[in-house]
C-alpha cells in the first residue's frame, strides 16, 4: 500500500481527524477510513492510501472525456484509481467506486515516460473520482506541466475551496459531471450535495478550461422545468461552456429503462436556446457531436464516433466564414483543412 501524507485535513480532540479534502469532510478515528476509502488515519496524521495506486490505464480519444473542444482528434494517457466520494445509483464504473478492482503501483514519472512514448498530449485522471487521490494527482500534474504536457481532470466536483483553488493553476482542463441541478437529486441519488458542485464549476472556469456534462435520467431529472434551471446556470457563467447531455441506461443499482431518443431532443432545444455549444452523447444521433459556429452556422468540427475533422477553425482560433472568436483549443497539428 502506497501511502502519502495527505494536504487538507485538522486534528480535532483525541485521535480523531477531520479530512478536509471534499465537503463531506469526514471525522476519521485512529486506524480508520473516510467514506471514500482513500484517506487513513495513522497514528494521528491522516494519509492518502490510494497514492500511485492504478487500476485503469489507456490511451483514449479526449473526446472519450468528453473534452470537445479541447484539442479534438488527440489522444490522451488516462489512469484511474478505485473509490469515490459519492454514491450514484447510476454509476457507470461502480467496480472501481467499490474497490473491486486491483491495483498497480506506478509513478509520476513512468506515467510521464508512457505519455511521451504513445505521443500523448497529457495525461487525464479520470474513470473514478480523481480527487480523492489529491495528493498524487497533484503531484502528477505538476510534473507534467514542467514537462509541457497538459493536464486535464474528468471530476464530479465535489471538492472543498481551497483544494480546488490549490490545484486549479496546474489543470488545463476539466470535464466537471453536473448530475442534476436539483439538491434533492445529489441528497437522495448521490448521497451527496450540490452547492460544492456548481461552486467549482464557477471556479473552475476563471482558471482554466471548462466543459460540462449531465446525465439525463428518466423520472429523475428530466423535467422541462430543470432542463430551463439548468441551462440558466451555466449560461450565467458562460454561453461558451460546452454542454453534453448523455444518455442514461440502466446500470449499478437503478434499473430505469434508458432515456428516450426523444427526451434528449427536447433537452438539446432547450439548452441551445442560451448555450452555443451542445451535445448529445451516448445516442449516436446524427449531428448531434458537431460544433457549429453559433454566429453564422458554419460547420467548425465534424466528428463521427471518434473520427474528428476540425474543417471551420482557422489557425488563430476563428471561424472560417464569419471570423468570430470560438472557444476552441487547437494543435496546429490536429487541422484538416484552414
Amino acid at each position: 500500500m502506497n501511502m502519502k501524507e495527505a494536504k487538507f485535513y485538522s486534528k480535532l480532540n483525541g485521535d480523531k481527524i477531520l479530512c478536509e479534502t471534499c465537503p463531506r469532510e469526514c471525522i476519521i478515528p485512529e486506524n480508520k477510513y473516510g467514506f471514500c476509502r482513500a484517506y487513513y488515519n495513522k497514528s494521528g496524521r491522516l494519509y492518502n492510501v490510494l497514492y500511485g495506486e492504478i487500476a485503469s490505464l489507456a490511451l483514449d480519444p479526449i473526446e472519450k472525456k468528453p473534452l470537445f473542444h479541447f484539442y479534438p482528434g488527440s489522444r490522451i494517457l488516462s489512469v484511474g484509481t478505485n473509490g469515490c466520494n459519492l454514491r450514484c445509483q447510476f454509476c457507470q464504473n461502480w467496480e472501481l467506486v467499490e474497490g473491486n478492482n486491483p491495483t498497480n503501483k506506478i509513478s509520476s514519472e513512468v506515467l510521464l515516460e508512457l505519455a511521451k512514448r504513445y505521443d500523448s498530449i497529457g495525461i487525464a485522471f479520470t474513470y473514478n473520482e480523481p480527487t480523492i487521490s489529491f495528493e498524487f494527482v497533484y503531484d502528477t500534474f505538476k510534473l507534467f506541466k514542467e514537462q509541457g504536457l497538459k493536464t486535464v481532470l474528468v471530476t464530479n466536483g465535489y471538492i472543498n475551496e481551497k483544494p480546488l483553488l490549490n490545484l486549479l493553476p496546474i489543470v488545463d482542463a476539466l470535464n466537471i459531471d453536473l448530475k442534476s441541478i436539483k439538491g434533492d437529486f445529489y441528497k437522495k441519488i448521490c448521497k451527496g450535495s450540490i452547492e460544492p458542485v456548481k461552486r467549482s464549476i464557477k471556479l473552475s472556469y476563471e482558471q482554466s478550461f471548462v466543459e460540462v456534462t449531465n446525465l439525463i435520467t428518466p423520472t429523475l431529472n428530466d423535467t422541462k422545468e430543470e432542463f430551463l434551471e439548468l441551462r440558466d446556470f451555466i449560461a450565467n457563467i458562460s454561453p461558451d461552456i460546452p454542454l453534453h447531455l448523455s444518455r442514461y441506461f440502466p446500470n449499478y443499482k437503478m434499473s430505469i429503462p434508458e432515456t428516450p431518443i426523444e427526451t434528449l431532443l427536447v433537452a438539446f432545444d432547450i439548452m441551445k436556446e442560451k448555450l452555443n455549444y451542445v451535445y448529445i452523447g451516448n445516442a449516436m444521433i446524427e449531428d448531434k457531436e458537431n460544433s457549429y459556429c453559433p454566429n453564422c452556422g458554419n460547420l467548425l468540427v465534424n466528428r463521427i464516433g471518434y473520427s474528428v475533422d476540425i474543417i471551420g477553425i482557422t489557425k488563430d482560433v476563428r471561424c472560417s466564414k464569419c471570423n468570430i472568436k470560438v472557444p476552441f483549443i487547437i494543435s496546429s497539428s490536429n487541422y484538416l483543412s484552414l
